[in-house]
């Protein structure tokens, strides 16, 4: 589930230059929205094979065709480079990777916030955060991760620099935290739960006790949204049809769950607990109030400062206000002359009031 990693640097750059047109949207007719294995983007995937995709661009006259990319990171770069309208991330990323490279991004749909999903474990029982004061801790750097071990080490006075640092990939996460070497581990599920699994260790934070701040959604390009409102209507139509079936807890949302635990490369109570530490926002009211709340403008401002504590807001990025992110209501977060990340609640409320 890499649906993480904060920053690119000289990769972006030879994306943007392959692209330099890609800011001249136009109106159009077929879109193509990239996406990869999380638990929270699953409901994608059923609503492709389930024909409700299909059935919600036919309303609004267009074609949407959803493509699967297995390597998350890549399908961040292909949709900065402009190879895709549209994709699947982790909105930490949609900040750090297009808009920190100067690609207007709109945040059209949030689906989640991860609720427990990611987490710190040592080794050895009745541990606590302070305990990784002078621990060399293993951890995706520059992800939504290593900012999950920033709030964790704030929460008790310390600092990173209290800490030693070691980049892993979340595939080597099992076998690593089986050596001697690894004492701690910065992990998600599933393999975080095969972690806790593990005896004599110690779940010392998770996601949970930040809730709002890690939130995954669907972004696509501001131009290509602006001229063609079309796209925005038929993603969250489909989305919300496909939330809405899971809850009815009848037989066509169980084949719906057996579809997207199977697709995910689990089974029904593995996909199950995934999402019982994934908060979604079940209804389009829901997502909109969350919008529109101080709740998420906060968790914004607090992954923004994080990033630019970082280095991720580009090269020379000289302020944490370097970037503008525009909140729903128009409140600019950053440089209101340089807007590259924009949350718009336009289509979900829409949705909630009836109108799509």
């Amino acid at each position: 589930m890499t649906r993480r990693l904060g920053r690119i640097a000289a990769v972006l750059l030879c994306c943007l230059t392959l692209v330099p047109g890609m800011a001249a949207a136009e109106t159009k007719k077929h879109f193509r929205i990239a996406w990869s294995i999380y638990a929270g983007f699953m409901p994608w995937a059923y609503a492709e094979q389930a024909g409700i995709i299909k059935k919600w661009a036919d309303k609004y006259g267009i074609e949407l065709e959803l493509v699967q990319v297995n390597d998350y990171i890549e399908s961040v770069n292909q949709y900065t480079a402009g190879q895709f309208d549209g994709v699947m991330v982790a909105t930490m990323d949609a900040l750090t990777i297009p808009a920190a490279g100067g690609v207007d991004t709109t945040v059209v749909q949030i689906g989640d916030y991860s609720n427990g999903n990611d987490g710190i474990v040592i080794k050895g029982k009745g541990k606590t955060v302070a305990d990784l004061k002078g621990m060399t801790i293993h951890v995706v750097q520059f992800s939504v991760s290593h900012y999950l071990l920033a709030r964790a080490l704030d929460s008790v006075g310390l600092k990173e620099s209290d800490v030693k640092t070691v980049n892993i990939s979340d595939a080597d996460f099992l076998a690593a935290f089986k050596t001697d070497d690894v004492k701690a581990l910065v992990a998600w599920k599933p393999a975080l739960s095969d972690i806790e699994a593990t005896p004599d260790t110690s779940t010392v934070f998770d996601s949970a006790k930040i809730p709002n701040e890690i939130m995954d959604g669907t972004i696509v390009h501001t131009e290509t949204l602006k001229d063609n409102p079309a796209l925005g209507k038929a993603l969250t139509g489909a989305w919300y049809e496909v939330l809405a079936l899971m809850q009815k807890k009848d037989a066509e949302s169980a084949k719906a769950m057996e579809f997207m635990a199977k697709a995910s490369g689990t089974d029904v109570p593995g996909y199950e607990t995934q999402l019982a530490t994934t908060h979604l926002f079940l209804t389009p009211k829901d997502v909109t109030e969350f919008y529109r709340s101080k709740a998420m403008a906060d968790a914004v401002d607090l992954v923004r400062k994080f990033s630019f504590d970082h280095n991720l807001l580009g090269e020379g990025a000289k302020s944490v206000d370097v970037i503008g992110i525009q909140l729903p209501g128009g409140k600019v977060l950053g440089d209101p002359a340089n807007v590259k990340l924009r949350y718009d609640d336009t289509y979900a409320a829409m949705a909630a009031e009836g109108k799509l």
